[in-house]
């Protein structure tokens, strides 16, 4: 009897760690964000934002700077598409969003990094960080690292995937603006978008049909990326881009408290950061209207 109430007590005790450590957490999540921006891809230039230094929690929207690490790795030649990735114990065991890694499977990076995006699987992350780094915890700096090095100075990484922390860790942190700058880094590499734009994919030889969680690479023309996140303290956020006649540009919206608000606002910013790119456009290129010179007087006579 003695030993059950040890046990019994124990386990009152973590879960009251666990609950504590959840209610410690401040939820972000607001109506209809937290902060938004438009930029445009290449230069940068803001065509909108709004509340876009607030900082919140990108949950799975931190897996474009996972991505775009795996993919400086593929383009320095250090890392092949092709290369496999034994699946370990520990990445077998992530919760949340998955395609169901098994100990000791074997999969291409490229089929990994379709997982990590498409399905934004939290077991993909595990595997593809432990594949280039050896650990989580080594690629975590690593994402840091890189983070600080493109001046994501509001950011603060603490994980591969953006699930909520466990007790005793961190949240991710970030800005709308700091996810632009992710988000331009990332579009130098055009490979990202042919798994940022995948709606529908099979993993494991068929065996399990991964479906994007991005609606917008349905609704709104010319988009094709990024990538979304959610978890409840968070809300829901999502890292949008769109191209039209040679033109891109990116829309971030952080931790919004409603899945359809968020998409509604991002479908909106997308529209009216073109209508701004043009309309900034015209204004440039308008030629200046040149004042005729006075005419001279006649000498009467």
């Amino acid at each position: 009897m003695r030993k059950l109430q040890i046990g019994t007590s124990l386990g009152l005790l973590l879960a009251s760690a666990v609950l504590g450590w959840a209610q410690e957490l401040p939820e972000k999540a607001a109506d209809p964000y937290l902060g938004a921006i438009v930029v445009e891809a290449t230069t940068g230039e803001v065509l909108f934002e709004d509340s876009a230094d607030e900082q919140g929690y990108p949950a799975s929207v931190i897996k474009l700077m996972t991505l775009l690490l795996v993919l400086e790795q593929v383009d320095a030649g250090a890392l092949s598409l092709d290369d496999a990735v034994l699946v370990s114990a520990d990445a077998s065991r992530m919760g949340g969003s998955q395609v169901y890694l098994k100990e000791h499977e074997s999969f291409s990076v490229d089929e990994l990094l379709y997982a990590l995006v498409v399905q934004s699987a939290n077991d993909a992350a595990a595997a593809l960080a432990e594949r280039v780094s050896g650990s989580r915890d080594a690629f975590v700096e690593l994402m840091a690292a890189r983070a600080s090095a493109l001046g994501m100075d509001s950011t603060e990484i603490h994980s591969v995937h953006g699930l909520p922390p466990a007790v005793g860790q961190q949240p991710d942190v970030t800005t709308a603006r700091d996810l632009s700058i992710l988000c331009r880094e990332l579009m130098k590499h055009p490979r990202a978008l042919e798994y940022t734009a995948t709606q529908e994919r099979p993993f494991r030889d068929g065996e399990f049909i991964m479906r994007t969680h991005n609606s917008l690479l349905l609704k709104v023309p010319g988009c094709d990326g990024l990538k979304t996140g959610y978890f409840r303290k968070a809300g829901y956020s999502i890292a949008a881009t769109a191209e039209r006649q040679g033109n891109r540009i990116i829309a971030i919206v952080l931790d919004s408290k409603d899945r359809v608000a968020r998409n509604r606002k991002a479908e909106e910013l997308l529209a009216y950061g073109f209508r701004e790119l043009a309309r900034l456009r015209r204004e440039r290129h308008a030629k200046p209207r040149v004042a005729a010179p006075p005419k001279e007087k006649k000498a009467g006579k």
